[in-house]
């Protein structure tokens, strides 16, 4: 009896021991890109999973190559049939609103929610870039805070230079809900203001998801384990600052959060939603605010809200509020 407990006791006390001595760990627990989820679909052939899509790649910086899929709104999906990945960079002229989604942790682009949610976003008529950040999927690189903003920032900026003014909208699942305010920040400070952000099941802080986490709690009465948690983020130069970005945002939000998230606390979402309002009182700007709560009996958690029948009408009249 003695020996099992000895060792439950030596296993739970490594854990602190181990980060310290290894910090880069939890910077790839926070990204889990290795976890290249769903593992036996091809990335070059997006047909496989999703219709009226072509692949392509982008070099983000010397050395970096990321995978992107564009898929069509509903109004160009008969011209599709046999076209080239040219052709399709030539439609994002076509006045359709163009949304970069920018996906959370784990896994690849092909994942069956973030798929599901391209399907109706491409069926609503809106042109839908999917990106895997650099280490992500089939793209070149380690992930780091810095690298999955620059691949967003350099993907927004291709976009924009194919459309003809249409509308450019950053979504943000999740983890991706940091690289798309961040983006949105760096567009900010190059003079020009990001048309419209998207969150979905958005943070404050990464380091709060961290410590806010069941197996980060079992630690949490040991004396000093957040602060090291918060160092270890601090060495790793990972700090997804959401609050900080949207307190300084001038581009229309839209806040999407189920109130049973068990990965992202739901209170995070309001957090945010009340620091846009008080932004957009205090600067006395013109940009939009909406928050959508989704209750916990439709039991829609951290990944589906897809399944909303009503989403793509929510989206749709927030898009609206930017032509007013």
């Amino acid at each position: 009896m003695k020996r099992p407990v000895f060792v439950l006791i030596t296993a739970y006390v490594s854990v602190p021991v181990v980060l310290y001595l290894f910090p880069w760990i939890l910077g790839h627990a926070i990204f889990s890109h290795l976890l290249r989820f769903p593992f036996f679909v091809d990335l070059s052939r997006p047909e496989d999973v999703l219709n009226h899509t072509c692949n392509f790649y982008l070099n983000t910086e010397e050395g970096i190559s990321v995978g992107v899929w564009h898929t069509l709104p509903a109004s160009q999906w008969e011209e599709a049939t046999g076209r080239r990945s040219e052709w399709y960079w030539e439609t994002l002229g076509d006045g359709s609103p163009v949304i970069i989604y920018l996906h959370g942790n784990l896994g690849t682009r092909a994942i069956h929610h973030r798929v599901e949610l391209v399907k109706i976003l491409s069926a609503a008529g809106y042109h839908v870039l999917s990106l895997d950040y650099r280490g992500f999927g089939d793209s070149s690189g380690e992930p780091s805070e810095a690298g999955l903003t620059s691949d967003a920032l350099y993907l927004y900026q291709w976009v924009k230079k194919q459309t003809s003014g249409s509308v450019v909208c950053l979504w943000g699942h999740s983890l991706g809900t940091g690289v798309a305010t961040n983006t949105a920040m760096k567009v900010q400070e190059q003079g020009s203001i990001v048309d419209a952000l998207i969150l979905e099941a958005p943070y404050t802080r990464i380091g709060k998801v961290v410590t806010d986490h069941p197996l980060a709690k079992m630690y949490t009465f040991l004396p000093g384990f957040e602060s090291l948690v918060w160092s270890i983020l601090e060495m790793n130069n990972i700090v997804f600052a959401n609050d900080k970005n949207v307190k300084a945002l001038a581009s229309s939000l839209l806040i999407l959060h189920a109130e049973d998230d068990n990965i992202v606390p739901y209170h995070m979402g309001l957090e945010l939603y009340d620091i846009a309002l008080q932004a957009k009182k205090e600067y006395n700007t013109d940009a939009h605010v909406e928050m959508i709560s989704y209750s916990a009996n439709l039991g829609l958690s951290h990944n589906d809200i897809y399944l909303d029948p009503k989403l793509s009408n929510v989206v749709r009249e927030f898009l609206q509020h930017l032509t007013r």
